[in-house]
């Protein structure tokens, strides 16, 4: 029985990025089954909020997330020259797509590296369709999708399930089961102690 991860994030928290990369590492090979959880940092119609000219939360990044992301190979703009930030209801309604065809966590990839290495909005529409393309998916059908609002009732009630029923205060959160893991070190041995201890418990 695979252990059952949930990993709660935002496309636009830079901390997320920084978690996801050396969690992925961590988990290769192993017997363990990841649901990502949207947790919007900023939910529409709230104002959204300009973090590139924020300089308090640049001299922050520049302490604490520039030299992680260093450490691990992740090119990451800090804060990217997005501005505002961009609201993510779109971007994991697009996830949502891409899950159902097989290719969520290629998505979830490329929408993490469009924003922090490439500095594009992922709040628009037409960047989101394009990126989709990019991971194989038909932009067609996602665009159609997006359009409809497919998954808006279900990515509306994911977030308040993070926020009420898991009590999500701050992201990334990750539980393993229903035990939440507390994680200060983000790299990939940091992680691989956490699951295989979760996992002999198991």
């Amino acid at each position: 029985m695979p252990l059952k991860i949930r990993f709660v994030t935002d496309y636009v928290c830079p901390y997320c990025m920084v978690a996801k990369v050396p969690f992925m590492q961590a988990i290769q090979g192993k017997d363990v089954e990841v649901e990502w959880i949207p947790f919007e940092l900023t939910q529409e119609p709230d104002e959204r909020i300009d973090t590139y000219h924020d300089q308090v939360r640049k001299e922050k990044w520049a302490k604490s997330l520039v030299p992680m992301a260093a450490s691990l190979g992740i090119d990451m703009k800090l804060p990217p020259k997005v501005i505002p930030r961009p609201y993510t209801r779109l971007a994991f309604e697009g996830y949502h797509f891409a899950r159902e065809h097989g290719r969520g966590e290629a998505y979830n990839s490329r929408i993490f590296s469009a924003y922090f290495t490439e500095e594009q909005d992922i709040g628009d529409l037409e960047i989101l369709c394009g990126l989709a393309e990019e991971v194989g998916l038909d932009p067609c059908a996602f665009r159609q999708a997006l359009m409809d609002g497919t998954y808006t009732e279900l990515e509306r009630n994911l977030v308040a399930y993070a926020r009420d029923t898991l009590q999500v205060r701050s992201i990334p959160t990750i539980f393993f089961g229903d035990q939440r893991v507390e994680v200060s070190d983000y790299t990939r041995e940091a992680f691989e102690k956490l699951v295989d201890e979760a996992l002999k418990e198991q």
